[in-house]
């Protein structure tokens, strides 16, 4: 057995996960990408302990982040939107700017099957990133749902339980 495999044996049943999207114009009934969020989560056995919308200002993000990455009932962030590079796009640098460790590798494969499998050399475009926060896992990718069925199902889906298992792991 691998020790890959050794840490997803160990790894939580369960992740109580949060979703944010970010956008100035989407509400919760317009909001696909989060629903499709939720709904994935739940379908591979994550808990989802709230939803919302936040503006894509660079503060408000940064609050939200925060206050829910404290939060004891909370151990993942999921964000969607507010990645590209139009000036109204903060959630990269809001998020970046919180981060106690990055994961550089989530969103340079998340670039790479995007480039690959969905949207060529667009992908270029995409600021998805990750990392943690204390305790908590953070995940930002763009807000199409293309996008969001692929860092889903290809990344944070599979990997989830063992992101926490790492983060909860004693030195």
């Amino acid at each position: 057995m691998s020790s890959v495999d050794e840490h997803r044996r160990e790894a939580p049943q369960t992740v109580s996960c949060y979703i944010i999207t970010v956008s100035d114009t989407r509400t919760l009934e317009t909001d696909t990408g989060g629903a499709l969020i939720q709904s994935l989560l739940e379908q591979a056995g994550y808990t989802v302990t709230g939803r919302t919308i936040v503006k894509d200002d660079y503060e408000e993000i940064r609050e939200l982040v925060y206050k829910n990455s404290v939060h004891s009932g909370i151990e993942a962030l999921l964000l969607t939107g507010g990645t590209g590079i139009s000036p109204r796009d903060t959630t990269y640098e809001a998020v970046a700017s919180l981060l106690d460790k990055s994961m550089p590798g989530f969103g340079e494969i998340f670039r790479h099957l995007s480039f690959t499998e969905d949207i060529g050399s667009a992908a270029i475009l995409s600021r998805a990133i990750a990392g943690t926060i204390g305790h908590t896992a953070i995940f930002s990718m763009p807000g199409s749902e293309g996008a969001v069925r692929l860092a889903m199902e290809r990344l944070i889906i599979p990997e989830l339980r063992h992101v926490m298992r790492e983060i909860y792991k004693r030195s």
